[in-house]
């Protein structure tokens, strides 16, 4: 009789730290760990690297290579249909990289990949915000914007790798802030940490309203939430502007999509509902009256979303 595989492990690839997940195959987790990212070289000893921390974690719990159904990998950086990451530029990765294949021929078992934001996602659907739903839309607001698509149960990563690539929605049409991307007026250029803390400065060059954040040296987008909680007009205002292109990019979504639900996560996210609510307010005002009630959830896995999402994808 063949032998039933009871483990998997869900690996999300950072560009400072690689996380791992001994995961069952019903989402029980047995064990994380980490270990650092070799960036040195274009990366190249990424993935051996990974291959080795496996083989020292199955020796040590006494299991092989037999005993794993498969792999669930994230990517910071787009990845194709094929498990080909495209570019990994926090990684070190300048030209493609065959991920799913190099790193199943060097384990001898399946793997499957996709784009870090995309497998937090499907972390939040399985096990954490969404685990009720099908159907979800994630917005990953940290220093950067990110997103996952996730539609009955699979990740939406399209042709190139693009699909969930939320923060490069274009919502400024004229006088945009470039981005790192190359365009210009991308939803990460104004609703990211680094995105809020430019509009705040430029604001405040062109005014000469009272705020307290004129005395912050380092301003930081948290600064800006924590002036808006306590009354700070100026900031308030930047929340707002926040808000409107967030509110905007979720309603556009809702209707490509019609997700059960919309979660948020991110260090931008922690600032709760000032910022949902601003979200809310634009979400309403422009989305199509059937989506009008999509509910606004946080993001309820934090660091391990990725860790779980890729032992999804792995068994799914």
């Amino acid at each position: 009789m063949k032998s039933i595989k009871k483990y998997v492990f869900g690996i999300d690839i950072g560009g400072t730290t690689t996380k791992f997940g001994l995961f069952t195959e019903d989402g029980t987790l047995i064990e994380k760990f980490a270990i650092d990212t070799d960036i040195t070289n274009e990366g190249t000893n990424i993935l051996s690297n990974i291959a080795e921390a496996i083989f020292i974690k199955l020796e040590e719990k006494l299991l092989t290579i037999s005993d794993i159904a498969g792999v669930g990998v994230g990517i910071p950086g787009p990845v194709n249909c094929e498990g080909i990451a495209l570019l990994g530029p926090n990684i070190n990765w300048i030209k493609p990289v065959a991920v799913a294949e190099i790193l199943s021929n060097l384990l001898g078992i399946p793997v499957k990949v996709t784009n870090d934001a995309n497998i937090a996602s499907l972390g939040e659907i399985w096990l954490g915000a969404a685990k009720d739903v099908r159907t979800a839309i994630m917005f990953t607001l940290g220093t950067g914007v990110g997103g996952g698509i996730v539609v009955d149960g699979k990740i939406i990563d399209g042709t190139n790798g693009a699909g969930g690539e939320i923060g490069h929605i274009a919502v400024v049409y004229e006088d945009g802030a470039q981005c790192g991307c190359g365009k210009t007026g991308c939803l990460e250029t104004v609703a990211s940490a680094t995105g809020i803390v430019r509009m705040a400065k430029k604001h405040l060059s062109e005014t000469d309203i009272a705020t307290s954040l004129r005395n912050i040296e380092n301003l930081q987008a948290k600064d800006v939430f924590h002036a808006a909680k306590l009354g700070d007009i100026f900031a308030l205002e930047i929340v707002d502007r926040v808000g409107y292109y967030l509110g905007i990019a979720a309603a556009n979504l809702a209707v490509t999509i019609d997700p059960d639900q919309f979660i948020f996560g991110g260090g931008v996210a922690n600032a709760g509902d000032i910022l949902l609510n601003a979200i809310r307010k634009y979400y309403e005002k422009y989305s199509f009256s059937s989506v009008k009630n999509t509910p606004f959830l946080m993001a309820t896995l934090g660091n391990d979303a990725g860790i779980i999402g890729g032992a999804y994808l792995a068994i799914h």
